[in-house]
């Protein structure tokens, strides 16, 4: 089963809050300062909500804190600038204050990212690959940070939500290659990207089980992988069950990605995610933590 070679390793700069991989799979936890998360854990702009929510995330495992400020649930409508700005702004500046890990901004949008790293945010997570404002990838560049590509077919209010792919993984391959073609031209080391699939996005739940199934496939890309399964509508159409009940499911995914060879997880649970997380990696990776955390 376990086809792919470890440890591949490699050190993310995130302007000194560097992230070693490789040896270990990383654990982002997810902080939404949205008030339409699907997910419903959405803080709106609370602000000492998120502190004690990324405090508690650290304690029980985080190695980074991921913050969005638009949701981008199926449906959802986009927000402004100025207001995703607002939202994220002050909660990247508290939470950075707070907690020794490095902060990820969620975001599309070129200025929000640039506000969100000038108040001290580390590296950016773009679920538009990069690819729906090219002036994204110069802001990445120049802040000289890590870049999260990630594969979508676009808005769910402009395309139709699923998409429709030849092959989803060789789609979604290509579609990732030419995100991390247009890093390359704009100044972003290749060291300093990361690819994610987008598990959820745009794809039906047997598009996401085949994404699932051949995650390691990613690897040819070359970059570490990230994949964000948890709470999705496909672990609760498998299960039948709504959003705050999809706890089991979206841990039974994290073992099944980690022995395809992904080096970060996305999560909202992190500490159940955690612990499932140290035992894969003790089988998979043959890496023993040692302490409490």
């Amino acid at each position: 089963m376990l086809s792919f070679p470890f440890p591949r390793s490699g050190v993310l700069r995130c302007r000194g809050r560097d992230l070693a991989y490789g040896q270990r799979t990383l654990v982002m936890g997810i902080i939404n300062v949205t008030p339409d998360s699907f997910s419903g854990d959405g803080i709106g702009g609370a602000v000492d909500v998120a502190v004690e929510r990324a405090v508690r995330m650290v304690a029980e495992g985080a190695d980074l804190i991921d913050i969005g400020g638009e949701s981008t649930r199926p449906h959802a409508r986009p927000v402004s600038d100025s207001e995703e700005r607002a939202r994220v702004v002050p909660v990247v500046e508290a939470v950075a204050r707070a907690v020794s890990v490095p902060i990820s901004v969620d975001t599309r949008k070129p200025k929000v990212a640039e506000a969100a790293l000038a108040a001290g945010a580390h590296l950016i997570n773009d679920v538009a690959g990069l690819q729906r404002d090219p002036e994204m990838a110069s802001v990445v560049a120049t802040f000289d940070v890590p870049i999260v590509v990630m594969h979508s077919p676009g808005e769910p209010w402009d395309v139709p939500w699923p998409a429709t792919y030849a092959d989803v993984v060789d789609d979604v391959r290509a579609y990732l290659d030419r995100s991390i073609q247009i890093a390359l031209r704009a100044g972003v080391p290749f060291g300093q990207v990361i690819v994610d699939p987008g598990f959820g996005f745009g794809k039906s739940v047997d598009d996401n089980l085949t994404l699932l199934r051949r995650l390691g496939e990613f690897r040819s890309l070359g970059a570490p992988v990230l994949i964000g399964t948890s709470r999705k509508s496909t672990i609760g159409t498998i299960l039948g069950v709504p959003v705050d009940e999809r706890l089991e499911g979206s841990l039974a995914t994290l073992p099944l990605a980690i022995a395809q060879g992904v080096d970060i997880v996305r999560v909202h649970d992190v500490r159940a995610s955690a612990r499932v997380v140290r035992m894969a990696d003790a089988v998979v990776r043959g890496f023993v933590a040692t302490g409490d955390r």
